[in-house]
C-alpha cells in the first residue's frame, strides 16, 4: 500500500508539492512570530540583567532604558553633575560609572565612561585599558584593530552632521563579550567626551576639566593622562545617565527611591523591559491572530482542494473497488496520501519559519549588538504534534468521502 501511496503522489508531483508548500509558508508564519518574539524577549533581558540600576533625569523612563542600556542613539536632558559624585561616595554603592555619548565611528556609538564601568563590564580580553584622553576600548563585536585610529563624528556615518578632525583617538583594548549592545560600543574616557562639547565653553567648569581641556588643545591625539578625580568635582559637566551597582538588593531599593525626585529618575532596567514586553505581548498576540486567520483560510483552502481532487479521482477509486479493493483500503490509501501531504507542508513550514526567525535574529543583533538566541522549546514540539494530530483529522474527510464512494456509480460518472 505504501509503495501504491508513494507512487500516486510521485505522479501528481506539481500538485502535491504546490499544497505543501502553501501550508509550509502558512505553518511558518506561526513559528517564526513565535520564535522571534520569544528571542526579543530572552535577548533583551539578558542584555538588561549587567545592568542593576540606571539614573537619569526627570523623563522618559523607556528612553533611558533604551539609550544607556541599548545604546540606542536619541537625546536625553541632562542632570546635574554633582549626582556622579554622590553616587560614588554614597556607602550604598559599589561602583558608579557616568554615561556620556552622542558620537560615533562609522555605525558604533562613542560612549564616555569611567574605568568602574569597564571593570562591570568584565575588563579587557586583548590590549589594556584607557589610561590617557585620546585613548579608546572597542567592544567585542567592533571591528577595530589594536593601534587603529579615528576621528568621532557627531551622527552615524550616513547621517553625520559634523566630523571632528581635530580629535582622534587611538584603539588600546577590546573588551570582553558581554552579549549586550554595549559588544558593538566604542568606550573612551568620559573626560574626553566632556572636552569636545564643552569646548564652546572654554574657560568654565573644573579646574581639571580646565587643565585637560588646555592640555588637549596643545597635543592633537589628547595625549595627556586622564583624572579619575575629575567626576568626584561638584562642578562636572551635565549628564545624561550614570550606570550604578548597589552592594545588595536592599541598597537598590533604597537607591531608586531616593533618585526619584524632581531632579533625578532611578530605574531598574528590568522592570522597565517587564513593561515593554507587555507592549511586546499585544503585538505578538496580534500577530499570532492573522498568522492564525492565515492558518485557518488555507487549511479550509487545503481541504476544498484535497476534496475536489478525490472528487476528480472517482473513477480511479471506483477502479480500485472493481478490482477488489476494499472500503478500508481505500480509506487508508486517501488518508495516507492527504496526511502525507499535509504533515510534510507542517515540518517544511517549522523549518523555513526557524531560519526565518534565526535570519531576522541576526540581523538585529548586527544592528542593536545584544544576542538574539533562536531555540525551540518542548512547548514548540508539543504544538507540532498538536498540529500533525489536526492535519490528522482533517484527512479523514476526504477519506470518508472515498469509503463512501460506490464503485458502479463512480465508474459509471
Amino acid at each position: 500500500m505504501l509503495r501504491f501511496v508513494a507512487a500516486d503522489l510521485k505522479r501528481h508531483w506539481i500538485g502535491v508539492a504546490a499544497v505543501a508548500l502553501l501550508i509550509a509558508l502558512a505553518t511558518a508564519l506561526g513559528v517564526a512570530v513565535t520564535l522571534g518574539e520569544r528571542a526579543l524577549r530572552l535577548g533583551s533581558a539578558r542584555a538588561a540583567g549587567a545592568f542593576d540600576l540606571v539614573v537619569g533625569a526627570p523623563g522618559s523612563e523607556t528612553q533611558l532604558l533604551l539609550s544607556a542600556v541599548f545604546l540606542q542613539a536619541a537625546p536625553l536632558t541632562l542632570m546635574p553633575g554633582n549626582v556622579l559624585a554622590g553616587l560614588i561616595r554614597d556607602e550604598r554603592v559599589a561602583w558608579a560609572a557616568p554615561v556620556g555619548f552622542g558620537d560615533f565611528v562609522e555605525d558604533f556609538p562613542i560612549v564616555g565612561t569611567t574605568q568602574a564601568l569597564v571593570d562591570g563590564l568584565g575588563g579587557v580580553s586583548e590590549g589594556r585599558t584607557f589610561e590617557k584622553l585620546g585613548e579608546a576600548l572597542v567592544g567585542a563585536s567592533v571591528a577595530k584593530n589594536m593601534g587603529s585610529r579615528f576621528h568621532p563624528a557627531h551622527g552615524q556615518v550616513r547621517q553625520a552632521t559634523a566630523m571632528h578632525n581635530d580629535v582622534t583617538y587611538a584603539v588600546v583594548g577590546r573588551l570582553r563579550p558581554t552579549g549586550t549592545a554595549w559588544d558593538r560600543a566604542v568606550i573612551v574616557p568620559i573626560e574626553a567626551v566632556w572636552h569636545i562639547h564643552e569646548r564652546d565653553r572654554a574657560g568654565t567648569g573644573s579646574p581639571l576639566l580646565q587643565a585637560a581641556a588646555q592640555g588637549a588643545a596643545e597635543t592633537s591625539e589628547f595625549d595627556q593622562p586622564i583624572h579619575p578625580e575629575a567626576v568626584l568635582d561638584p562642578s562636572t559637566p551635565g549628564l545624561p545617565a550614570i550606570v550604578v551597582k548597589p552592594r545588595t538588593v536592599a541598597d537598590a531599593y533604597k537607591l531608586r527611591q531616593a533618585h526619584r525626585n524632581d531632579r533625578t529618575v532611578a530605574i531598574f532596567p528590568g522592570e522597565v523591559l517587564t513593561r515593554l514586553y507587555g507592549t511586546l505581548g499585544d503585538a505578538r498576540r496580534v500577530l499570532s491572530l492573522v498568522a492564525g486567520g492565515a492558518q485557518a483560510l488555507v487549511a479550509a483552502a487545503i481541504l476544498l482542494v484535497v476534496v475536489l481532487q478525490v472528487m476528480q479521482r472517482r473513477r480511479q477509486i471506483g477502479a480500485l473497488r472493481a478490482f477488489g479493493a476494499p472500503r478500508a483500503v481505500v480509506f487508508e490509501i486517501v488518508w495516507l496520501e492527504t496526511f502525507a501531504i499535509i504533515a510534510a507542508g507542517v515540518l517544511l513550514g517549522f523549518g523555513l519559519g526557524y531560519t526565518a526567525a534565526r535570519t531576522g535574529a541576526h540581523l538585529l543583533s548586527g544592528a542593536s549588538g545584544f544576542t538574539l538566541p533562536v531555540e525551540f522549546r518542548s512547548e514548540d514540539w508539543q504544538s507540532a504534534l498538536v498540529l500533525l494530530a489536526v492535519t490528522g483529522l482533517i484527512a479523514l474527510v476526504p477519506s470518508m468521502l472515498a469509503y463512501r464512494q460506490s464503485p458502479a456509480q463512480a465508474l459509471r460518472n
